[in-house]
């Protein structure tokens, strides 16, 4: 125990979060491949349709912005559970709500997530240098074609004079969906957040501890546009020493209100790095009328996390993860989580797929 904190401080910090643990059970590697032209790579993020038991998956490439339908095959064999067999089955190009696809360098793709109302939300970073902005919009799932999108507050979007909004490569990525019911009509949340911190958050001569980034909470309705509800301050780990790319890459919604799993991911001198939180929002401040972080955080309370598995740890190599989403039941029954890897479409790099035993959900 910290010296100088009370025993209730400490038992009421054990009682905020879940019973949660991890247990890796396999590595699969996507081999590579081509559909209809175009190469499958550059994953961002995927979501489970457990009804079809189908995995939407999301390519980050500027050129002809996509998502790719995959099936994954999990099965017991003789070393344990596995995956056996990584498919992808169909591809879909993202359409504009006129129903043209989108032309090069106009969406930076990086999250997704099914809806119940079997939709799928997608978050792109923008494409700064070609002036076009972050954004969170709605597609119908068959045809890929824009619906609507979500309102963003003016403090995200880029301008140069003063310094504001997300910075280049650094936006919406991580995306997650919460929904109590499955019915179409019913209200749900969305939960999204940057990368890295927005520019009038962060003194480079300065900086904190911990990087705040902000976090924001929607609730959609099958009535009346998407509103807005709050938004939190995320603390980013420190990055380690010798890093060239740290930020927040992937969330997932835990079946228990307020609780989400976190993927914070790294690269630099020592390769890919990653770390998977459990995250709680419960009793923090509402930022949205903090204009900047840069005067201190000290008397914000921030969204709480407790590190849940260091990737390290595992043993094996690890590929740009970036992707989160709670899979299927286990052929034993219990709970899966899957991570997937972006290769950058590189050939140096694989779609790694991993996948693990969640516990205590």
């Amino acid at each position: 125990m910290a010296c100088g904190v009370p025993p209730s401080a400490v038992q009421a910090e054990s009682r905020l979060f879940l019973p949660l643990s991890l247990e890796f059970l396999d590595s699969y590697a996507l081999p590579k491949q081509s559909v209809q032209d175009l190469p499958v790579g550059g994953i961002s993020d995927l979501s489970y349709d457990r009804q079809q038991d189908l995995y939407y998956a999301i390519t980050d490439d500027r050129r002809s912005p996509r998502f790719y339908t995959m099936r994954l095959t999990v099965a017991d064999g003789e070393d344990g559970i596995g995956i056996t067999k990584a498919e992808v089955v169909a591809m879909t190009k993202l359409r504009s709500s006129e129903g043209e696809t989108y032309g090069r360098q106009l969406l930076d793709p990086e999250g997704i997530a099914l809806s119940p109302r079997h939709t799928l939300f997608v978050s792109s970073e923008g494409v700064l240098s070609n002036q076009s902005p972050p954004l969170i919009a709605e597609f119908d799932q068959e045809t890929a074609q824009e619906l609507g999108q979500l309102p963003l507050p003016s403090r995200f979007l880029p301008q140069t004079d003063p310094p504001q909004g997300i910075r280049d490569n650094f936006g919406f990525e991580a995306l997650t969906i919460a929904a109590t019911s499955t019915l179409a009509d019913d209200p749900f949340r969305l939960f999204t957040a940057t990368e890295s911190v927005l520019a009038q958050d962060f003194d480079p001569d300065n900086p904190p501890p911990q990087i705040p980034l902000r976090w924001l909470h929607y609730v959609i309705n099958s009535v009346g546009p998407p509103v807005l509800v709050s938004e939190n301050l995320y603390p980013l780990e420190p990055a380690p020493v010798g890093t060239l790319l740290h930020g927040l890459s992937a969330m997932v919604a835990l079946p228990r209100e307020g609780y989400f799993l976190t993927l914070e991911r790294t690269f630099g001198l020592n390769g890919f790095q990653g770390k998977i939180f459990q995250t709680v929002n419960a009793n923090a401040t509402d930022t949205s009328r903090i204009a900047s972080f840069r005067p201190g955080t000290n008397t914000i309370n921030p969204m709480r996390k407790q590190l849940l598995l260091d990737l390290e740890d595992l043993g094996i190599e690890l590929d740009n993860l970036e992707g989160l989403t709670l899979g299927p039941r286990l052929p034993d029954g219990g709970s899966s989580l899957i991570a997937i890897s972006d290769d950058n479409f590189s050939e140096d790099q694989t779609t790694q797929i991993l996948l693990f035993r969640l516990q205590g959900v």
